[in-house]
């Protein structure tokens, strides 16, 4: 399996994730990608081959095999990494189809220059889009997927294996075997190693999506708060606008009542003065 393709793809979306999103990545290839193809291909190797049962009944060690290990380590935890990675790649998907939804709707709107157009197209590339409206749904159910396939696969493999830890010896009761069968596993100990391992980077990767989520919720949240602050503040000078245009009126009414009873009160002095 060729895992530097997926690494270039996955390499787009540090460009719409946040500084949680980057770390995870790294962790992803570094912790567990790398030492999944260093280190723990070699570890498992053939292990039909090195699984050895006390006993000479064509089958029965085939049999008991296949009961303990239905599903290898090294194909479960390949399959949970291609699973994990699927909604990055969606999220890196949806960008680029929203960039270019943004270059067809500017460039049918604006008739500018090529040299302008080519500079202002470097500068895109060069930063980071912004995580917000429909990306920032789309970027927020991917971290859900990946938390919910991160541990349904946890879940299963302790599951089918009856927890995280290698066993030495296990006893095999399966048909063809003529009866209880003892079976040993090579390298449990370092089997186990690895297991724990493999386990704990991928529980750190569901807490750096747990800290991603959050974080995104409660900048989203703060947006919110502030543009409704703006609104009210805006609403309220609205207001105030209204009530200091209100009183204006009410002064610029009361000089003309008091002007009118003056003119009134010197016609009666004038007739007054007439008919004295």
């Amino acid at each position: 399996m060729s895992w530097d393709k997926l690494y270039t793809l996955l390499r787009g979306a540090n460009k719409q994730s946040t500084s949680f999103g980057k770390i995870w990545l790294s962790v992803l290839f570094i912790f567990r990608i790398t030492i999944l193809v260093l280190a723990a291909e070699k570890v498992w190797g053939d292990e039909q081959s090195d699984f050895t049962c006390n006993t000479q009944q064509p089958g029965c060690k085939n049999v008991c095999y296949d009961h303990f290990f239905p599903v290898s380590h090294i194909r479960l935890w390949c399959l949970q990494l291609i699973f994990v990675s699927t909604p990055a790649l969606l999220v890196t998907m949806h960008a680029i189809h929203r960039q270019r939804e943004d270059e067809k709707s500017k460039e049918s709107s604006d008739n500018t220059e090529t040299s302008s157009g080519k500079d202002s197209e470097r500068q895109k590339k060069g930063k980071r889009q912004h995580i917000k409206g429909p990306l920032l749904l789309t970027y927020i159910c991917s971290l859900i997927f990946r938390l919910l396939f991160e541990a349904g696969f946890l879940y299963a493999l302790y599951l089918i294996y009856n927890g995280f830890l290698m066993p030495r010896l296990v006893k095999c009761e399966q048909w063809p075997c003529p009866n209880i069968v003892d079976c040993f596993i090579s390298k449990p100990t370092e089997k186990t190693v690895f297991i724990i391992f493999m386990v704990a980077s991928s529980v750190i990767c569901m807490m750096l999506n747990v800290a991603e989520l959050c974080y995104l919720i409660y900048k989203e949240s703060q947006k919110r708060s502030r543009t409704n602050s703006r609104s009210n503040m805006r609403e309220n000078q609205d207001n105030e606008r209204l009530e200091r245009s209100i009183i204006d009126s009410s002064n610029e009414e009361v000089p003309m009542g008091s002007r009118q009873e003056s003119n009134d009160q010197s016609q009666y002095q004038q007739f007054d003065q007439r008919w004295l």
